[in-house]
């Protein structure tokens, strides 16, 4: 009998594949992506060095619903503006194994848009 394998296993299983690939410098970090039903939450992370640069989610942020697509805009735009107030302008994008479609992507689009370079 074939035992099915959840969703966040298989999402784990591609966010590993790619964490062979992408990587977090001191220059260029790692911008990384976390979605679940109810929020979302980033952190751009230095990987050389092992620490968490600059955070934010739809948490702190006190968004009245957090799991839509405002609200990852929402905390795309407040993820570039607190790096360029850490100094950091570009950064290499980690989508956590998610299909770079919905929330994610508007994540990314208004990171862009707020000047984030990837």
């Amino acid at each position: 009998m074939l035992k099915k394998i959840s969703k966040n296993e298989t999402r784990l299983r591609r966010h590993a594949r790619v964490r062979t690939k992408v990587s977090g410098t001191p220059e260029c970090p790692r911008l990384n992506v976390f979605r679940s039903n109810a929020h979302i939450h980033t952190q751009v992370i230095d990987d050389v060095n092992g620490k968490t640069l600059v955070a934010c989610s739809s948490v702190e942020l006190k968004l009245a619903n957090g799991g839509n697509k405002e609200a990852a805009q929402k905390v795309g735009a407040e993820i570039a503006k607190r790096c360029k107030e850490a100094n950091i302008s570009k950064v290499v994008f980690d989508r956590g194994g998610y299909v770079y479609h919905g929330r994610v992507q508007a994540l990314a689009d208004a990171a862009r848009e707020a000047g984030l370079e990837f």
